[in-house]
């Protein structure tokens, strides 16, 4: 049994970056620690219903709602704002937690502050990555071809000049790179399935226990209408939902396709009067209980951000993949590689693709086939309870119990 101890997460508020490890935040406050929680005001509530207490610090991220415009073009727009908000946040978060430092620090991996505070505490840290992590030859396989260029300009090596400044002032010597992405300990929130190469990544650092995931009770139901012989939700996650023409383009495909119903999520950004006249077939929704339409769905067309990934697999729901931004090429193209979906990228998705390729996907037994198999691999990879014994291990190490 282990002591009840006090252990201090780390986020942004960004829900990509929130949900995949709420349900552990859930877990350690049922087993008796107490813990906090560092997270902008617009995540407090929802951290709260875990039972953690949050500690709200300013952040000069954009906001969850904010559009990709908000992050810039370049690698240097994407990464700045990181780094300019972990030196404005640290302060706050040093006086926050003044005479109340943690025993164990959990972190999001973009909480930069986060490992500098364990540093300065002496506590040990933990990574809960809600994504694919480093592999052997993850930095000259894709970090370094990435940062060849932005690298050689006076504002690239300003950046790093910057970051590097910000760590030795707090007594960190690492070069940033490896600080960033190189955790001591990491419990990766993804199944195994969804991680390249997951044969070179280093399991004495990364345990891998795939979705955790919860009931959602506190997110709503839905149930299957009635005559809804196929059911396929559209959904491009939270982040990069202003695309009403392919919204229009999956209204063309399922719309009046017999026994198919469609739901489709379209976010804040666009006006449903822009979908046009829609059949009874087809209901649209600003945000959905995504998983327990999962549960019901028969396809599920999704930008393949890592959560939207590991719920169609954990669901066994077949996939067309429409990637938007960042990791989700990657996602996508990882579940094309295990049969389980297709890729089409925004602009070859058409309603005719759309259609077509649905229509392959639910009706073919091999995809049927490898998505149970999936299905019960993730389930063995332990998930919620593993991430807390996993923890708990950490504390225990610590205190020498």
């Amino acid at each position: 049994m282990t002591t009840p101890r006090h252990i201090a997460m780390f986020s942004i508020a960004a829900h990509g970056h929130v949900n995949p490890s709420l349900e552990v935040i859930r877990e350690l406050v049922a087993r008796g620690h107490r813990v906090t929680y560092a997270i902008p005001p617009a995540f407090a509530e929802k951290v709260a219903a875990t039972g953690a207490r949050p500690v709200p610090y300013t952040s000069t991220l954009p906001g969850p709602d904010a559009g990709p415009e908000a992050w810039g073009t370049t690698l240097l727009d994407n990464v700045e704002p990181f780094l300019d908000d972990a030196i404005q946040a640290l302060p706050q978060l040093v006086e926050a937690y003044a005479g109340d430092e943690p025993d164990l620090v959990l972190h999001d991996i973009a909480s930069y502050p986060a490992r500098v505070l364990a540093h300065r505490w002496g506590v040990p840290a933990i990574s809960l990555s809600p994504n694919l992590v480093a592999w052997e030859g993850y930095e000259e396989e894709v970090a370094e071809p990435m940062w060849a260029e932005p690298g050689k300009t006076p504002r690239g090596q300003a950046y790093y000049a910057k970051f590097e400044s910000w760590l030795a002032e707090n007594g960190i010597t690492r070069h940033p790179d490896p600080f960033a992405g190189r955790p001591a300990r990491s419990i990766v929130l993804i199944p195994k399935a969804l991680q390249p190469h997951a044969d070179r990544v280093d399991e004495r650092v990364h345990t891998f226990v795939g979705a955790c995931q919860g009931d959602r009770a506190d997110q709503g139901d839905w149930r299957r209408p009635a005559g809804a012989e196929k059911v396929v939700l559209v959904s491009l996650g939270s982040a990069f939902t202003k695309q009403p023409a392919f919204y229009r383009e999956c209204v063309r495909a399922f719309g009046d396709l017999p026994g198919w119903h469609l739901v489709l999520q379209i976010g804040r950004h666009v006006d449903p009067a822009e979908l046009g006249d829609l059949p009874p077939t087809v209901e649209v929704h600003g945000w959905i209980p995504q998983l327990a339409i999962l549960r019901q769905a028969d396809l599920f067309v999704t930008h393949a951000g890592a959560g939207g990934s590991q719920e169609g697999l954990a669901t066994a729901t077949p996939m067309i993949a429409v990637p938007q931004a960042v990791d989700q090429f990657g996602n996508a193209d990882m579940l094309q590689s295990l049969g389980v979906a297709r890729r089409l990228d925004t602009e070859e998705a058409t309603a005719d693709r759309l259609r077509e390729t649905a229509l392959a996907l639910v009706d073919d037994p091999e995809v049927a086939r490898r998505l149970r198999d999936i299905q019960t691999e993730m389930a063995e990879e332990g998930g919620t309870r593993r991430a807390a014994d996993l923890i708990e291990a950490e504390l225990q190490a610590r205190a020498g119990e």
